[in-house]
């Protein structure tokens, strides 16, 4: 009984003395059961499952959670049966161990429906009895605090599940304190010398600055007592791993013990609260931008505090956060405290307790209405993993991708050459736009076309690093492809008069290519095409009798489609549509943007005749074009914008993309870009739109 002892000691607090009696007789029976197993470390194998009760003694968890702890492994790990636990400690004990047996060690980098099932059998048995996984949890701590005598290359494996999945769970059911140590022993183990590191810096820190730490203690406390508030104020300092992750999102490195420290309030109600707040921001000034109420807006897991940075001392930023003395035993112990109170008659379920309760209600409900593992986890892994989302194709495969990870960082983590055919994305059943951030939980289905290319335009929105080294090197293929069909279209222009390049003898094209030291025909129509060299200097050393280069003249204008590739863009500023006077632009390695002719940037146009290449449109029935307009509205007119969407639909139309800004007290402008066919059809827009009650002025811009 020399094992049992730390954790008889712990029970005999808080529970009578025949529930300690039957936890006496489940440590026995798993004594026996595991007589003869031994832990890597060499320990015998029941020091394992009373560490993981005494976690979970710590709680005050019940008798039935207690006696589960010491027999989680039984099942699982030696010839106990699930009746043999039944018949000696009941249906719910029973029920516990089969429950936390069935969790099998998770691996969630393999996207196979097996892991999607597994992983659905943990948030089941969570939903069914919360406290599977409160044994789980406790199980994996203790795991994490004796990873020591496993090899190097398990004990990252392990810990990076940990700070993946486990770590987020204690999060999400705020059992903070258990999230805490797990983070700080997984990031110990995966990044060891970083720990360290931080672990010196953190202590040299903690040194120097140890009298200003007390000066802010003392001058928040002298205030609260001159203003009769009751409260307990402490210094709590963050742990390795939040330091670790606020530096690489900042991207900045550890400055000050401020970095390192929150100041904590304690007090009895929320009434309280605000008042503390009120002190403390005139004791210190408040940082804009940076207070959060988590009082009125609890967080996701129920977590309740105010929150608010200041400037302390000397420019010295302080956190301070002010709950009362339920919230800080909330936001410790999560829904683990249900046990630690559940005795006092006063008792009330708190917002973590509801809040948990209505998550899992609402997973055992979507049990009963889903087909297979990956609907039913859908949409609830976008609680546990706050940095990293989960979506699913519709073979059922989990991927993995960043925060604000579009459909082509998708497709381009599927497969290379789907991403470079993607030519849209299906979300949940619906079209969506290519550009559009997922979310966890998902379905997504890429759209792919073998005659599709990537565009430049999707490194703007891409998030992963696979999605964008794949499509600049697409993009650098690419590129020299339509340089060289652009650049043979701007010399066949400037030499229309001539007949064409097909007319020029091939000597002359030798001794061009020589001239300009290029190796190949081809690698001169890329430089045109890319606006290294200009058509018009080419057409002078071909020196050829019939060809006027600096004619602006109609017959030697290019046709434009808006399917030319890469290398034609269309000016944003003035946003050029079919059937507008348009004018090409030349800049080097950008190759060819187009202008309206009235576009504000290409003022005096005329004048540089060897920078600018004259355009026309080409019939293109089945493209979209982008144009822009602003509208003035009256700002209480709480229709106006339907109504002007409503139109701009029936017109056989789309809005891109739509902004508001207040012009003075009476006026919103709405700022729209539309997505239209010519300008035929926008100005039959501008019409219709122009009309309306509540629009004032409505005008297309092309400046």
């Amino acid at each position: 009984m020399q094992y049992f002892a730390p954790l008889e000691k712990l029970v005999k607090h808080y529970l009578p003395d025949n529930q300690v009696k039957k936890i006496r007789e489940a440590y026995v029976f798993a004594y026996d059961a595991h007589d003869g197993q031994f832990r890597s470390s060499g320990e015998p194998y029941i020091t394992h499952p009373v560490a993981v009760a005494c976690i979970l003694a710590d709680m005050q968890l019940d008798f039935e959670a207690i006696a589960a702890a010491l027999l989680h492994d039984t099942i699982e790990d030696t010839p106990v049966t699930y009746q043999d636990v039944v018949d000696q400690f009941g249906e719910d004990v029973a029920q516990l161990v089969d429950g936390v047996s069935k969790l099998d060690k998770l691996k969630f980098r393999n996207r196979q429906e097996a892991q999607a099932e597994n992983f659905r059998k943990m948030v089941l048995a969570m939903a069914k009895d919360v406290r599977v996984i409160l044994i789980k949890l406790a199980d994996r701590t203790h795991n994490m605090r004796t990873l020591d005598s496993l090899r190097p290359d398990k004990r990252r494996r392990i810990a990076k599940e940990t700070l993946e999945i486990f770590a987020p769970l204690a999060h999400r059911l705020g059992i903070h304190h258990i999230k805490t140590e797990l983070e700080v022993l997984g990031f110990t183990a995966m990044h060891p010398n970083r720990a360290h590191v931080l672990e010196k810096v953190v202590e040299s820190a903690r040194q120097t600055r140890k009298d200003l730490i007390e000066r802010i203690l003392s001058d928040i406390k002298e205030r609260l007592v001159k203003a009769g508030i009751k409260a307990r104020v402490e210094g709590i300092e963050k742990n390795i791993y939040t330091i670790y992750q606020k530096m690489q999102l900042r991207e900045q490195r550890f400055r000050s013990i401020m970095d390192i420290y929150i100041f904590r309030i304690i007090v009895e109600d929320v009434d309280s609260c605000y008042r503390v707040l009120g002190l403390v921001h005139n004791l210190y000034k408040p940082r804009p931008n940076r207070f959060k109420d988590h009082i009125a807006i609890p967080k996701l897991n129920g977590y309740q505090s105010l929150h608010s940075s200041l400037i302390g001392p000397h420019g010295t930023p302080v956190e301070v956060q002010i709950r009362t003395i339920d919230m800080d035993q909330m936001a410790e112990m999560g829904v683990a405290a249900h046990w630690m109170y559940k005795k006092n008659e006063e008792f009330n379920s708190t917002t973590t307790q509801i809040k948990a309760q209505r998550w899992m209600q609402n997973i055992l409900e979507l049990q009963q209405s889903v087909g297979n593992s990956f609907e039913f986890i859908e949409n609830i892994k976008s609680d546990l993993f706050p940095k990293e989302i989960y979506v699913f194709t519709p073979k059922g495969r989990i991927v993995e991708l960043p925060k604000g990870a579009t459909p082509v960082d998708l497709a381009y983590a599927v497969h290379t050459d789907i991403g470079h055919q993607c030519i849209g994305a299906i979300v949940d059943r619906k079209p969506s736009a290519l550009s559009q951030p997922l979310s966890s939980g998902q379905t997504v289905e890429i759209l792919t076309s073998p005659n599709s290319r990537p565009s430049a335009g999707w490194l703007n929105f891409v998030v992963s690093a696979k999605a964008r080294a794949r499509i600049r090197q697409a993009l650098k293929n690419l590129e020299h492809t339509d340089a060289v069909a652009l650049g043979k279209r701007l010399l066949e222009c400037a030499l229309i008069d001539s007949g064409g390049i097909a007319a020029i003898p091939q000597q002359k094209i030798d001794k061009l290519v020589s001239f300009t030291k290029l190796n190949s025909f081809d690698e001169l129509l890329a430089e045109i095409g890319l606006g290294n060299i200009m058509s018009q200097f080419v057409v002078k050393g071909i020196e050829h009798s019939h060809v006027n280069n600096h004619s602006l003249e109609i017959n030697k204008k290019l046709k434009i489609t808006g399917d030319e590739g890469s290398l034609v863009s269309f000016a944003k500023c003035c946003h050029p549509i079919p059937e507008d006077p348009i004018i090409g632009r030349v800049s080097p390695e950008k190759g060819l943007s187009i202008h309206h002719e009235s576009c504000r940037n290409i003022i005096g146009y005329q004048n540089q005749p060897d920078k600018y290449v004259p355009l026309e449109w080409a019939p293109t029935p089945d493209k979209m074009f982008t144009a822009e307009v602003w509208i003035d509205i009256t700002n209480n007119a709480a229709s106006a914008l339907a109504n002007i969407i409503s139109t701009i639909n029936a017109e056989s139309a789309n809005v891109q993309w739509l902004n508001t800004e207040e012009k003075d007290s009476r006026i919103y402008t709405v700022i729209l870009h539309l997505e239209v066919k010519n300008a035929t059809q926008l100005n039959d827009i501008i019409r219709k739109i122009k009309h309306q009650p509540d629009v004032v002025n409505i005008i297309r811009n092309i400046n």
